[in-house]
């Protein structure tokens, strides 16, 4: 029996050309079930190859190319700039979460009148469903996530950069620990995890969620730790190991955890939802 394509495939425009934009283009464009329609990134040099009549110049534009789905693969601030009108016009996947860091953008997004909604990638999250689950039950009474990766697989500016530079290059170091929303500021391109499980954990948020940073010179992988606990003494505790380049901000596996995610994204609606 031969296999047609969908008559409608959900139209995407990709917001990011770097390695995970790159990637979704490539798994994408032959895909029936897509079709893109605008690639934009920040610096057009990295569009080269790219179709001409795909590039979109100004993300102001974006709603001429009557999207479906926006994916974002750049930057947080991207959704402090564009996110309310992406949402205005088309579902809309955050691939930066840290974003939501910033209270006054969560809020604009959850204010906004849409029939569209917001997807957050759960990424290296494991359990995230599990942990959103406890969170609509009101069961969630601590949440704390620690991310262990090799000191040059950060992209750190600030106070932990040079909490960074001074450490023995040798040996483990805890660069921050405490709320995540603090964290997501200091370091919004590292702990997007942090920022899922917030979004998973929302009756913590980035307040109450608790994360953990460090850097381990002995890794060749990206580890991250989870820790659930809920009433009665119940808890679970996961740690998935993925491995990495030895610089790479983004682990192998996370590739494929994010296509399986845009693959999930769209159609349930006004409001945030995990994909």
């Amino acid at each position: 029996m031969s296999i047609h394509p969908p008559s409608n495939p959900k139209r995407i425009g990709i917001v990011g050309y770097g390695s995970l934009g790159q990637y979704l283009m490539k798994e994408l464009k032959d895909n029936p079930a897509y079709k893109i329609v605008f690639v934009w990134n920040r610096t057009l040099d990295k569009l080269a190859g790219v179709p001409s009549d795909l590039i979109l110049s100004d993300l102001n534009n974006c709603a001429s190319y009557t999207p479906d789905l926006i994916i974002e693969v750049a930057h947080p601030s991207i959704t402090e700039q564009f996110g309310t009108k992406f949402l205005q016009n088309a579902d809309y996947f955050s691939g930066s979460p840290t974003a939501f860091a910033l209270k006054k953008v969560e809020d604009a997004m959850r204010a906004i009148s849409s029939p569209h909604g917001v997807y957050i990638p759960a990424g290296a999250l494991w359990g995230a469903t599990d942990i959103k689950k406890m969170a609509d039950r009101g069961n969630l009474e601590s949440l704390r996530v620690t991310m262990i990766k090799h000191p040059s697989s950060f992209k750190l500016t600030g106070e932990l950069l040079e909490k960074l530079e001074k450490s023995d290059p040798t040996k483990l170091i805890t660069l921050y620990e405490g709320p995540v929303r603090d964290l997501c500021l200091l370091a919004p391109q590292n702990v997007n995890t942090m920022a899922a499980a917030c979004i998973a954990g929302h009756t913590l948020g980035f307040d109450k969620t608790i994360g953990c940073l460090c850097a381990d010179p002995a890794l060749d992988k990206h580890q991250i730790i989870i820790e659930a606990f809920g009433t009665g003494g119940f808890k679970v505790v996961t740690q998935r190991d993925n491995p990495s380049k030895i610089g790479a901000v983004t682990g192998q596996a996370t590739y494929a955890s994010f296509l399986s995610s845009v693959n999930n994204a769209g159609g349930k609606g006004p409001g945030f939802h995990l994909c």
